[in-house]
């Protein structure tokens, strides 16, 4: 009742924060919104990484990092803003607009608020929080019993503008690499993202470069951009989690697109693109290594192609499912996309090809805290009068938070199929994509099953203010299989159970979730170790 009264004194011509002794809090956005309330000031405060205020940051570590580290430019976050003084103020542009700003690693939390209401006019602050964003580190990973690491230099805040730079040196499962990168998200002020990279690897090179301007927000109206890649690397075949055969794969692709939108009509947003695309695949045997009985056909698309898109405006904001202490943002409304294209025998191309690809999501909320998250998408291509190269997959992850939010009950299932695959198009599975307690790549086929359920665990420890800490116990199921490269020692289905340690540096840009596992395999054979110990940074718990 005192914030109602707050607010009709405020539009009124008075001042809800300053009117007389009044202390009352100040309205809601939802009740400003109601009222037809327009944004006045818009003031952006950026902040450091700890705050000096705070007795328990209030100490030498963290003072240093706060001088050597530069703060994000306030510019940087009022050119992000997707609402602007005079505007009639917009719930969703807000939500929408904190998802934007989360969704920059450089930040670590986002805090937009009423500060004045007064003469029909709502003042807000937005205030962001900075994270560590130059990582001079050494990384190490284990999983399938492979070790992988590297050494780099990497800043994803590059004198507080936002972009990112890194040049490193990494060896992981296939090669070693040494890399150099630039991004760019938003160039100039505007939306445009610019990208490139360079990687100089033990077995070949890879450059990518791209321009664009995507749609970056929901009511965005139109994109454009062109991408260019190349890519000279060795392939592996793996058979039980054993390297069989290598090959040299050539990989060409080149993109151009605009897209033009509508906006956001009644919660849904549709999208429509056109554009050409380019890529050439060209497969040889490399010498000293083992090639493969037979090597994939070589292979030239190029044509143009459409895209359409539709998406429903409806997130919601969670804590506790796959970080730890960080907002998260589920997409529970439909999102679909359809892409066809065309590959004629004129333009260059092997043989008149049409390619699609068509992905699907929703969420769902059958009652309570139960949350269920479902995706599905299908690609391939249709030459020579019958569908090739064709991948279906499925997916759905089932969320029951228990115990106020710090225990939570996850499932998952997970299933692709492969329809005429090319040599070189095999489903993996193993300790390096969802079945702990195995050798890497340790089954592959053209068909593939994954069943997961995790106990998870989120706990209060801040440790030094900078490290959140979880758990999980956790149980894998799954099997691939049929097509030329079975494993024909273990070919059944394969089952683990583990227990693991989840760690988040909440203040360093560089922070993914830091997984440490331990998993027994249940169907092992006498050549797989009865523990597999696992080190591993996923985006995700």
């Amino acid at each position: 009742m005192i914030g109602r009264l707050a607010l009709v004194l405020a539009l009124a011509g008075g001042d809800a924060a300053t009117a007389g002794e009044d202390t009352s809090p100040l309205p809601s956005f939802a009740e400003l919104e109601a009222a037809g309330t327009r944004i006045g000031e818009v003031r952006v405060v950026t902040r450091d990484i700890f705050d000096a205020e705070d007795l328990t940051e209030d100490r030498r570590l963290y003072r240093w990092a706060n001088a050597l580290h530069i703060q994000t430019r306030p510019a940087v976050i009022e050119r992000a803003l997707l609402f602007h003084s005079g505007e009639l103020l917009s719930v969703r542009l807000l939500e929408e607009t904190e998802r934007l700003l989360r969704a920059n690693r450089y930040l670590r939390d986002v805090e937009i608020t009423p500060v004045a209401v007064h003469d029909g006019l709502v003042d807000i602050e937005v205030v962001t929080h900075d994270t560590w964003s130059l990582d001079p580190g050494v990384s190490f990973g284990r999983s399938g019993g492979v070790n992988t690491g590297g050494i780099h230099l990497k800043e994803y805040n590059l004198f507080g503008t936002g972009i990112a730079a890194s040049l490193g040196h990494g060896k992981g499962v296939d090669r070693s690499s040494n890399e150099l990168s630039l991004l760019s998200e938003r160039t100039l002020g505007t939306w445009t993202n610019l990208a490139y990279s360079h990687a100089s690897n033990s077995d070949g090179t890879k450059d990518t470069a791209s321009v664009m301007r995507p749609f970056y927000a929901l009511d965005a109206r139109w994109a454009a951009g062109a991408s260019l890649s190349k890519d000279n690397r060795v392939d592996s075949i793996y058979n039980a989690g054993v390297l069989t055969s290598q090959y040299r794969h050539r990989q060409d692709r080149a993109e151009v697109f605009g897209g033009w939108s509508p906006g956001l009509r009644n919660g849904w947003v549709q999208r429509y693109s056109a554009g050409v695309s380019y890529s050439d695949d060209i497969y040889t045997p490399d010498p000293g290594l083992v090639a493969p009985s037979l090597l994939p056909q070589d292979e030239t698309l190029v044509g143009p192609f459409v895209r359409v898109e539709l998406i429903e405006d409806r997130y919601e904001r969670e804590l506790n499912r796959n970080l730890i202490g960080r907002p998260e943002f589920f997409a529970l409304g439909l999102t679909t996309s359809l892409q066809i294209g065309f590959a004629p025998a004129r333009l260059g191309s092997t043989e008149n090809t049409v390619l699609y690809d068509g992905r699907i999501s929703r969420g769902f909320e059958p009652y309570g805290a139960h949350r269920l998250i479902t995706s599905g998408q299908i690609t391939g291509q249709f030459s020579g009068g019958k569908i090739r190269r064709q991948r279906a997959g499925a997916q759905a992850q089932y969320y029951l938070p228990q115990d106020n939010k710090r225990w939570l009950f996850y499932a998952s299932a997970a299933g692709d199929v492969l329809t005429r695959p090319d040599v070189n198009d095999e489903l993996l599975l193993g300790g390096d994509n969802g079945l702990r307690g195995y050798p890497l790549r340790y089954q592959s086929g053209d068909r593939r099953a994954l069943f997961t359920l995790e106990e998870r665990f989120f706990t209060d420890w801040y440790l030094y203010r900078m490290f959140r800490v979880g758990g999980a116990a956790f149980f894998d199921s799954g099997r691939a299989w049929g097509g030329h490269n079975t494993n024909t020692v273990n070919p059944g289905w394969l089952n683990d159970v583990g227990l693991g340690l989840r760690f988040v540096s909440t203040r360093s840009a560089f922070s993914n979730v830091l997984h440490v596992d331990l998993a027994v395999p249940l169907n092992a054979t006498s050549d797989i170790k009865k523990v597999q110990f696992l080190i591993k940074t996923k985006t995700s718990f």
